[in-house]
């Protein structure tokens, strides 16, 4: 961000004229080579009287890499959104991620921390083991829906029930993403997938799952919330939530849930554009998004006094 008016100066054309002390031509000037004469540099516009103040950086905690996912997928933006919280937690040696089958599976490729692979649909029982081995880190599971939702149910239920304190990052685009777009558990009413090219039909298949509300309802969990990142108001909120979920960890009270609405413009055969669009349209009217379930007021005050 310019702090202040700034001017150019002109561009210079130098023309290096150095020759030997001795008067003898360079070994380099042979015939066929370009003399000294004849290299000619030209400088680069330089500002002066200008100071920048850095707005943002990428955090440390992002591996220094480009991220291969297709165009639009609201899986890169979740990975920023996650790394930046570590980063500015100052937890990044502290912090262990755990990730399964899926488009989840490549994060490995991108987060700068100690990370553990699980089977599909068990990161939640791989973190349980993590943070019962490792109780002063921060251990979180970053999952889609196919996997929390349909093969990882059961222990994603019993990892809550038994208050497990770790944090679950919770990626909801209402289909299986990397297997060619099935119905998910979380697909809409008419949402035609792979599986379902007639639309998602109640009689036969049943209503989506609402995840979070589902586990709000568990003692052990602590924290519940549904973001989406689909516009720069709700990717602060998604951040905020980011951030309260591993700051919560700090009181061992129980399991923070993390909901996230995203996109997949290639499963749902849309463009980046049309998809964020269908997000407000569609996917939040089915999933509403806020605070699900916060802490009680005197656990937020017992949070300052362990900072």
């Amino acid at each position: 961000m310019r702090s202040e008016e700034h001017s150019l100066v002109e561009v210079e054309i130098i023309t290096k004229k150095d020759e030997p002390a001795d008067g003898k031509a360079d070994a380099k000037n042979e015939p066929g080579s370009k003399t000294a004469e004849e290299h000619v540099f030209e400088e680069k516009p330089k500002c002066i009287n200008e100071e920048y103040e850095v707005v943002y950086h990428k955090p440390d905690t992002l591996l220094d890499v480009s991220m291969h996912y297709c165009p639009g997928c609201a899986h890169s933006l979740l990975h920023k959104l996650i790394m930046e919280a570590v980063d500015e937690l100052g937890i990044q040696e502290k912090t262990v991620g755990v990730a399964p089958v899926g488009c989840a599976v490549f994060a490995y490729d991108y987060m700068n921390i100690d990370m553990s692979e699980a089977a599909h649909g068990r990161a939640c029982a791989t973190a349980t083991g993590i943070k019962r081995l490792l109780p002063d880190s921060y251990v979180f599971t970053y999952q889609g829906d196919g996997d929390l939702a349909a093969i990882g149910i059961a222990e994603t239920i019993h990892a809550i029930n038994r208050g497990e304190n770790i944090a679950i990052f919770f990626m909801n685009n209402a289909v299986y993403g990397m297997t060619s777009g099935q119905m998910a558990p979380t697909s809409l009413l008419g949402m035609k997938t792979t599986t379902s090219p007639y639309g998602r039909d109640v009689h036969e298949y049943g209503e989506p799952i609402k995840v979070s509300e589902l586990i709000s309802h568990l003692p052990g969990s602590f924290y519940v919330t549904r973001q989406a990142v689909n516009s720069a108001t709700a990717v602060r909120k998604a951040k905020k939530a980011i951030m309260n979920a591993f700051r919560y960890q700090k009181l061992n009270k129980g399991t923070c849930f993390v909901e996230v609405i995203g996109n997949c413009p290639s499963n749902w055969k849309m463009t980046p554009l049309e998809a964020s669009k269908y997000i407000d349209d569609e996917m939040v009217k089915a999933f509403p998004l806020g605070d699900i379930k916060l802490p009680k007021g005197e656990d937020l005050k017992l949070l300052e006094e362990v900072k």
